[in-house]
């Protein structure tokens, strides 16, 4: 094991109630989460089982809204913030926050090992008076299964001998408009004590926390967030292929419903859906559904649907090519913007993955430009950003994420343009799906 130590600080032999945070997992939830820890006066030790990721962190190469950039360029000459991959120095913390990636996995299957991983460390090393608090989503009794019982095991009564609540995230990747500071939390402990010594520590860097009658409530209440999206997206999606069916502007219908002050919330169609969130928070409640014989055949349809938007892509490019008289094979298809969302560099889930790779699979000589993103890996092979797109001819042209900043005055004399996001304007010959 080795510590990256940003001047190593000294650290409390044992935890007490105003000591240092450990942050288990130091991705796109658990780094934004460290900065705003240290920001509000804490020790913090990051610990993360990639020392690439912890040499990336040091080197400041990661991608953060700029506030955090700031923070992060700050924290590395701060001797109370130390990045290690040494699990032991978790011991040391009075709070241990776990933020781990819970993806699935290609059969859509929920893939628990490094949650499992990571809370097994917390517990191997968890000490008499810490706070063990989980904010990773997960299926309802996570919480329960993976640390509550280890810690009996352990001989450590969960709120007695340590703490235990679990938090969901909410932390929304590239916007500004949803910093922590601003956003509520919501917490369940095993125990009323343990409830409000989590929303102790959560009051370091949210503005109000919402209080629950257990881990479980409060597993269940990330779940129905991420499942309310994904279901209204793929209505969107649904309503947008309607309104084209029936030769109405989505959008411009979209917008008149969202006036009514009441009872409604516009949601947009797209591409599909990307991130480590939507396409796959669902799938864990589906997968606990499953098992247990409960159907809930509305939210099943939507993940179907939001599956296969990609897929309807690769099939309108068919048809727009197909009116011109080209076939896919052998035709140049260039995909604008390739992040999940604007604004990112994550490719995570992103739909433009499978859009390339099902062009590629096709015939089609598929291409991208994403001025945040230099390269994708596609099955194996490695394909770059090209640098200059409107340098080059293209048989038809894929909006599918604007970055902000970007300059799309080229794309004007282009066609056909597949608008796959429904707001491109200043194109003539633009199509949407």
């Amino acid at each position: 094991m080795s510590t990256v130590a940003l001047s190593r600080p000294s650290l409390p032999s044992r935890p007490t109630s105003t000591g240092t945070v450990a942050v288990v997992g130091l991705g796109y939830v658990g780094l934004p989460t460290a900065l705003a820890l240290l920001g509000a006066g804490r020790t913090v030790i990051g610990l993360d089982v990639s020392p690439a990721r912890l040499e990336a962190i040091r080197r400041q190469d990661v991608d953060l809204l700029p506030s955090d950039l700031d923070r992060l360029a700050a924290a590395v000459d701060d001797p109370r913030f130390a990045l290690t991959d040494d699990p032991a120095l978790l011991a040391d913390a009075s709070v241990v926050i776990v933020c781990v990636p819970t993806p699935v996995d290609a059969h859509l299957v929920p893939d628990l090992d490094a949650l499992a991983a990571a809370c097994a460390t917390a517990v191997a090393h968890a000490v008499p008076g810490q706070l063990l608090m989980l904010t990773s989503t997960t299926y309802v009794g996570c919480t329960r299964d993976l640390v509550l019982r280890p810690l009996l095991a352990r001989g450590l009564t969960p709120g007695e001998d340590v703490h235990v609540a679990f938090s969901p995230e909410r932390i929304d990747p590239g916007n500004a408009h949803h910093a922590q500071d601003r956003t509520p939390r919501v917490v369940g402990g095993a125990t009323p004590r343990c409830t409000e010594l989590a929303a102790e520590a959560l009051l370091l860097t949210a503005p109000s926390v919402h209080r629950v009658s257990s881990p479980e409530a409060a597993e269940m209440s990330k779940l129905y967030e991420n499942t309310f999206r994904a279901v209204n997206i793929a209505l969107a999606n649904e309503f947008a292929d309607n309104c084209r069916g029936l030769g109405l502007d989505p959008l411009e219908v979209i917008e008149a419903a969202a006036t009514k002050p009441y009872g409604f919330m516009p949601f947009y169609p797209g591409p599909g859906v990307g991130g480590h969130c939507i396409p796959c928070d669902p799938h864990y409640l589906l997968w606990q559904l499953r098992g247990l014989r409960i159907a809930s055949p509305l939210i099943d349809t939507a993940m179907t649907a939001i599956a296969g938007r990609p897929r309807q892509v690769v099939q309108r490019v068919r048809e727009l090519l197909g009116d011109r008289g080209r076939p896919l094979t052998g035709a140049r298809v260039l995909l604008v913007g390739v992040s999940y969302k604007p604004g990112v560099a994550d490719l995570r889930e992103s739909p433009a993955l499978e859009i390339l790779e099902e062009l590629g699979e096709l015939g089609a000589s598929a291409a991208f430009h994403d001025p945040l993103v230099p390269s994708a890996r596609l099955h194996g092979a490695v394909l770059h950003s090209v640098a200059d797109p409107a340098a080059e001819e293209w048989d038809l042209i894929v909006v599918h994420t604007v970055q902000p900043g970007s300059d799309l005055a080229w794309l004007a004399g282009r066609e056909p343009v597949l608008d796959a996001t429904y707001r491109l304007s200043g194109v003539p010959a633009k199509a949407v799906l």
